[in-house]
């Protein structure tokens, strides 16, 4: 835990570990996608035709699922914690996500199409939920939901 407020990486150690963070493919999203493919749902990935490319794409049900994670995209959850270095990047960049997000959420929702967000919290760390709880909640939504929906971690945040 880092509480001067100092990195305790060299410069070099933290651009080396930054650079290895991925934006697709990412654990959760693979726990999500194994899961919802073995309950039958079939998809496409990363949809590059849709605003935000989503990270599954269920085109006959109209429906889109994001998997997000919550450092980079700020939820109020215990996996959320402010850097202690660089706070005034971090804060723009994770508000521009944030803006992002809404965005992208509005216009996929004016296009007609359903939108789900699943978050890290909710697959991993100490507030997650059984991941096939999730499966479930994913796949009903799927099935019956036609209001944008929301799957997180079982804090009271």
């Amino acid at each position: 835990m880092i509480t001067s407020g100092k990195d305790p990486l060299t410069a070099e150690q933290r651009r080396l570990n930054m650079s290895r963070v991925r934006g697709k493919n990412t654990k959760p999203e693979m726990l999500i996608r194994q899961g919802l493919h073995a309950a039958g749902f079939r998809y496409r990935l990363h949809g590059p035709g849709l605003p935000g490319k989503p990270d599954l794409v269920f085109a006959g049900r109209r429906a889109v699922i994001f998997v997000h994670g919550c450092f980079w995209h700020g939820h109020d959850c215990p996996l959320f914690t402010m850097p202690g270095t660089r706070q005034d990047f971090w804060r723009a960049k994770i508000a521009r996500n944030q803006q992002r997000d809404v965005e992208v959420g509005s216009s996929l929702t004016e296009s007609g199409w359903r939108v789900l967000q699943i978050w890290e919290c909710a697959v991993r760390g100490p507030q997650r939920k059984p991941l096939q709880e999730v499966i479930s909640q994913a796949g009903q939504w799927l099935l019956e939901a036609r209001e944008p929906g929301e799957i997180r971690g079982k804090f009271t945040g």
